[in-house]
Parts: C-alpha cells; structure tokens; sequence
C-alpha cells in the first residue's frame, strides 16, 4: 500500500508538470483529489487495515493529498500568469480599472429634498397627491369657479371629452394647491402639511416656462393662526434656503383661494438689490405667493372656519436652482446634458 501511495504521488507530479490548460487541469484534480479518485478510495478504506499499518498509510496518503493540492494551487496560478503574458506587453495590468461613472441626484431633485428637509424641520409633514386630477379639486373647491377669470391663467391640459353639456371633468393638475383640500378632506386640524410635486400647463417653451414644472405648496390650519405665522415661517424658510442675509419682502397680491394674499420677493442674488437684467432692474426677485386660506375654501373641506384659520403658500421649484446657481434657461434642467448636470 505503501509502495502504491508513492507511484500515485509519482505519476500525478509528472503529469501535473505536462498540463498547459486550465481545462486540462481541472481534470487532473477530477482524476487525483477528486471523490472517486485512487486516493480517496486509500483514504476511506483505511479502516479495514491493521492498525500499525493503518497509522503509516493514513499519515503518508494524507501528506501526499496535502502535497497534490499545494501542488495544484501552484500549477493553477502559474497557469494565469502565462494566459496574462500572453495578451501582450503594451497591457500595464497594475493600472487601475475605469470607474464607473457616480450617480447623483438631479439638481431639482436635490431642491425637493432640501425645501421638504427645511420645513420638516419646522414641524411640516410631507404629502403627495394625484397628477391627473378632478375639475373640482384643482379649481371648484379653491374658489376657482367654472367661467373664474383665474383660469385663464392657468393654460389647462384636458385628459377628457367634453360631456353633453360642453364641460371636462378631468385634467393634469395646474398647481399642487389641488391637494390642499384633499388633505383637508382627510386630516383633522391641527395640519402642517408640504406637498411637492409635478403640475402641467399647456404652454410654449421658453427660457423661463416649460409645460411640465414642479411646485411645492405648504398649509396650516388651526386654531388662532395669523399672518404672523405666515410671514413668520416663510422669512425663517428664506434664511435657511437663500442664506442669513438675505432681505426678503412682502407685498400685496390677489389669489382666489387666500384672503388677503401676498407675494413674497427676495432680493436678488446676482445684483444683491442694485438692480440688473434678471430682476428686471427692480432688485426683488418673486418667488412665491400666499396668504390666509379663504373660509369658503375651508367650507368646502368641512372645516369650520368660525373655529379655524389657516395660512398657504406655493413656490415653483424650478426657479430656485436657477436664482441659487445663475441659470438663465430653465430649458436646461429638463435636458439632458451631462456637462450641465454633473455640475451639481
């Protein structure tokens, strides 16, 4: 048994020393160190020996497998090393890969999710809501009624027939203040909601409009709410957003879901108040309009307005980034420039 165990080891050196493949070397270990293999069957009928016999083939068989796999190991990385070689020397294998390209977040993207964070912050919850939605959320229950000069400013897209009586029901929502009364609808007061989101008009691209944008509107309702808290909460969302120093200003404006309305102006980044080509050389930028929420509005949404007030207000995303960073075409964000993109 001895003798048999040591022509084994003999015949498989020699012939693991002639394999040039690695597929030939898979079967060299199938033949030698594999489950059916000579020595395996030594291994496994030790038990049928003497024992003093036993202990000498038990040891020898198991340094001689030892050895085979050391062996094989060897062979296996010299084996890789010639297939390297053989690409050719005009391949330095010690250069680093090429990465791959990092992922990165939109720049509008990034926008959402640092206004969300700043009023999550002030004790908001954020809320999404439909974007095809009904006649009477985006403008019946927000005081929009149906022959309401207000929607003449709000190029609507229709996703449904006129009826008999040559009214459409149905539509991609112009503004997200559509979700305002959907919140209400479900939430009881009180409520500090946000609600991001896609809106749709139907209009001409330009530099400064494109007919699929993003708003973020924002609500309050509860008891002994004023306009100080309205004012309150947007001057401290300005300091976050635009930075410690900036002046922010509040004028009056007309909304047929708020009353009284305001807009809310902050001063220009590029001219810091002088006056230049983007703000119209007046110094203010607007980004936003809101007001206390009217109690019709309210009404319709089940909530007393005797009992409750309430503040609102939107902003369009889109035209922060552009104040924030000096984009002068909004058509920009949407494309797909990656020399634009990877700048933010």
């Amino acid at each position: 048994m001895l003798k048999q165990l040591k022509e084994l080891k003999s015949s498989a050196l020699k012939e693991l020393e002639a394999v040039s493949q690695a597929k030939d070397l898979e079967a060299w270990r199938v033949r030698y160190l594999g489950k059916k293999s000579q020595l395996t069957n030594i291994l496994r009928g030790l038990a049928k020996l003497p024992i003093e016999e036993r202990k000498q083939v038990g040891a020898l068989a198991n340094q001689i497998k030892s050895g085979l796999e050391e062996n094989l190991e060897q062979k296996s990385q010299l084996l890789k090393q010639a297939k390297i070689a053989a690409v050719g020397e005009g391949i330095d294998i010690t250069l680093p890969g090429r990465p791959f390209p990092t992922g990165r977040l939109h720049p509008l993207t990034q926008t959402v999710t640092e206004i969300c964070d700043i009023f999550v912050s002030m004790g908001f919850q954020v809320v999404e809501g439909p974007e095809v939605e009904w006649d009477y959320y985006n403008f019946e229950a927000l005081n929009i009624t149906r022959h309401h000069p207000a929607r003449d400013s709000m190029a609507t897209l229709w996703v449904d027939a006129e009826s008999e009586n040559g009214q459409r029901n149905m539509l991609l929502r112009t503004h997200t203040t559509a979700v305002d009364t959907r919140v209400m609808e479900q939430m009881p007061p009180p409520i500090r909601v946000v609600m991001p989101g896609k809106v749709y008009r139907y209009e001409a691209s330009d530099v400064t409009h494109v007919p699929m944008f993003h708003q973020i509107d924002g609500l309050a309702v509860d008891k002994n709410i004023t306009m100080a808290d309205l004012k309150g909460t947007l001057y401290e969302f300005a300091r976050r957003f635009f930075g410690e120093d900036r002046k922010v200003r509040f004028r009056c404006d007309y909304f047929p879901f708020v009353e009284p309305g305001v807009e809310m102006a902050i001063e220009c980044l590029v001219c810091g108040g002088t006056g230049c080509r983007l703000c119209g050389n007046s110094g203010w930028i607007e980004v936003l309009g809101a007001g206390m929420t009217h109690p019709r509005v309210l009404e319709r949404s089940g909530i007393d307005p005797r009992e409750y007030t309430s503040f609102a207000f939107g902003m369009g995303i889109d035209r922060l980034p552009m104040l924030r960073y000096g984009i002068d075409d909004i058509r920009l964000l949407y494309g797909s420039d990656l020399r634009f993109l990877r700048q933010f």
